[in-house]
């Protein structure tokens, strides 16, 4: 009798590790969209500096955490677009070599941002009058809507018995652009949607992020 339950058994935790790779696909599906001037080649051939500007970071719980106030989301999100604007940096410089521009540093970015009063409204300002603030010849703008809809406890439960990168908790989209200083148009425009991990923090995200865009990113060499 044990013997003819035993392949029973093992048939169900079978099905059940199938059922939970499929969800884990699932929620892996993502959607990337890539724009490109047709003049991309030409004007990005003249661009020799370029600025990374605060990431436009949005935050959203589809149940918000106990206690967790308005002035708490700004807070989350003023903190996410500092370390997405760092993580960014990081990795263009760290890879400096495979690219055929220099890229500002962006604690002197966001000094003459703040200096020359838009670093809080950055986005209301057109890219031509920032790239001219900046002495860039191109400016990256990036924005990041991030959407909480797990349970950390629950998907680090399943992190630790399935193993990594099932524990998904959220949803991030990012957009990048990158918009010409002389007049502001846009050269080239990057969109993705991932699901985020328990363990991602927001410089690992753009690390993970910046993997994706790869050699679409238009100033690789």
């Amino acid at each position: 009798m044990k013997l003819s339950l035993l392949p029973l058994n093992l048939s169900f935790k079978t099905l059940f590790v199938f059922i939970c790779l499929i969800l884990t696909a699932q929620s892996f599906s993502q959607e990337k969209q890539i724009y490109e001037s047709p003049n991309m080649a030409a004007l990005i051939a003249n661009h020799k500096t370029v600025a990374i500007l605060p990431v436009n970071a949005t935050i959203a719980y589809k149940k918000l955490p106990k206690g967790y106030t308005e002035e708490s989301r700004k807070e989350e999100e003023k903190s996410m677009s500092f370390q997405m604007q760092s993580g960014l940096y990081t990795y263009l410089l760290r890879k400096s070599s495979d690219f055929t521009v220099e890229v500002q540093d962006v604690e002197r970015t966001n000094m003459l941002l703040k200096k020359a009063n838009q670093y809080e409204n950055f986005s209301e300002i057109a890219p031509e009058d920032l790239a001219k603030t900046l002495g860039v010849d191109a400016v990256i703008k990036c924005s990041y809507a991030y959407e909480k809809t797990g349970s950390e406890g629950v998907a680090i439960v399943k992190t630790l018995l399935i193993g990594f990168g099932t524990g998904k908790v959220a949803t991030g989209g990012l957009t990048m652009q990158i918009n010409n200083g002389t007049d502001g148009g846009l050269v080239w425009r990057f969109y993705k949607q991932m699901a985020e991990d328990v363990m991602s923090s927001p410089a690992a995200m753009m690390e993970r992020m910046m993997r994706k865009v790869g050699r679409n990113f238009p100033y690789q060499k």
